[in-house]
């Protein structure tokens, strides 16, 4: 029995020892590389903060993300869905050109005003790097698969600063209803070393705030802990957090198979889609949504920081965003998803705080991530990012709100290469594909 014990002991020594030692190099080298994309990210905004005429020239920077991408980008085109398609069945490859090709074109549609994010961007510089070190150190399929989804988690924890939703992004985004726990650990360690690779670069995250109040009610002299009036509210905003979630999604995958049914000259597409972000942005006479929707461009900015106060955004800013950012995206400019989706998330959950007379800053907060949890479907990782970014007063919360907007999200998302272990309701019966299925096996999106 002794003999048992320690071998199992030795094992799981050894296991622990060669995926640290493995992941640790790798993760420093993303989290090094996701430091100097958030540096030039940065600085890409603040310039054309300072030089508003750049957006202008939206349509040509469009016109060199798609020559860069024809010319070199090769399979490298597919981004997010490449990396996931490798790690359920490594074969391809994914390419080396990858991390500078997306750091740099994401970079390109920021400085003039393209209504994108950044995750993408981190996970195809933690997707390709990881891939990178698989060669070097020569790697089976199974290790492979287990690097390359450390390298997600490593990208991802990286340019949020939180790492352990990081971990959980990587392992949950694989496989609708699956997780892979073998793979728990080296996430973990890729999450928490890009993490602080990038905080030793000295990058500082945004930092959100949402006021404490008291959840609780009392009913007959008993206290409850949680108020069933604030929790009816909160499922309520759930279900529209989820509808937005499916909304965001669909209309991304409509405006790319629309532009490449209706537009044979594919350089044309992004710039239909720069002069239509240039026309929308002079129509509604503001600018913010335009880029990250982070930083403020302007006093009385309509921004993710300022949703989480009162009278921070405007009724219908969410709509906006999706709009901008669907176009952006589905007409070849690069970038990621879940920074667009945060602010959806929070200026929706700044609207229906106002229409509900709910915490602002807490419906805020569930907004950031619940629409996030919907379009990706991640409910797990985002309720950790909940507690990761805002604090763990209000976990349940978080909780509630991420599951219920999974649920009504609908059967897709925003990474179709994302493969369903089951139907989230067990007894519902399986999807047909439908219009859009059919156009995303068409123009392989």
């Amino acid at each position: 029995m002794f003999k048992k014990i320690s071998s199992t002991l030795f094992n799981l020594l050894k296991y622990i020892a060669r995926w640290a030692a493995m992941v640790t190099p790798v993760a420093i080298a993303i989290g090094s590389m996701v430091a100097l994309f958030l540096w030039l990210l940065n600085w890409a905004i603040q310039f054309r903060f300072g030089h508003t005429w750049l957006l202008f020239l939206l349509p040509l920077a469009g016109v060199a993300i798609n020559l860069l991408y024809k010319w070199y980008g090769q399979s490298a085109e597919r981004g997010n869905n490449l990396i996931i398609d490798e790690i359920h069945q490594p074969g391809a490859g994914v390419p080396k050109r990858m991390a500078p090709l997306i750091l740099i074109t994401t970079v390109i549609t920021h400085l003039f005003g393209g209504s994108a994010g950044r995750e993408g961007t981190a996970v195809q510089i933690g997707g390709s790097l990881a891939n990178l070190f698989a060669g070097w150190f020569k790697l089976d399929e199974a290790d492979k698969k287990t690097i390359l989804t450390a390298g997600v988690a490593a990208g991802f924890g990286a340019v949020f600063g939180t790492p352990v939703t990081g971990a959980i992004f990587a392992l949950e985004v694989i496989a609708v209803s699956r997780m892979d726990y073998k793979l728990l650990f080296p996430c973990l360690v890729a999450g928490f070393v890009g993490d602080i690779t990038v905080a030793a670069w000295g990058i500082k995250h945004t930092a959100y705030h949402v006021d404490i109040v008291d959840t609780g009610q009392v009913i007959y002299g008993q206290h409850l802990p949680l108020s069933l009036l604030l929790l009816a509210k909160v499922v309520a905003a759930a279900i529209a957090f989820g509808a937005a979630s499916m909304a965001f999604a669909q209309a991304t995958h409509v405006v790319k198979a629309i532009s490449l049914k209706w537009i044979k000259t594919t350089w044309l597409i992004p710039v239909i889609g720069g002069l239509i972000i240039i026309g929308l942005t002079y129509l509604l006479g503001r600018p913010d949504y335009l880029s990250l929707g982070v930083a403020a461009e302007h006093p009385g900015a309509v921004t993710i920081v300022s949703a989480f106060q009162h009278d921070g955004s405007f009724a219908f800013s969410w709509l906006w965003k999706l709009i901008y950012t669907a176009i952006t995206l589905g007409t070849g400019f690069k970038g990621g998803e879940v920074t667009p989706l945060f602010y959806i998330g929070a200026t929706l959950g700044n609207t229906l705080a106002e229409l509900m007379n709910a915490p602002v800053g807490l419906f805020a907060a569930l907004g950031f991530i619940a629409v996030f949890a919907g379009a990706t479907n991640t409910p797990l990782a985002c309720t950790l990012m909940g507690i990761e970014l805002f604090g763990g007063h209000y976990a349940l919360l978080f909780a509630v709100a991420c599951f219920i907007a999974y649920l009504f999200s609908g059967e897709g998302g925003i990474y179709s290469a994302q493969r369903a272990a089951s139907n989230k309701l067990h007894a519902q019966k399986a999807v047909k594909p439908g219009y859009l299925h059919r156009m995303f096996n068409r123009y392989k999106l």
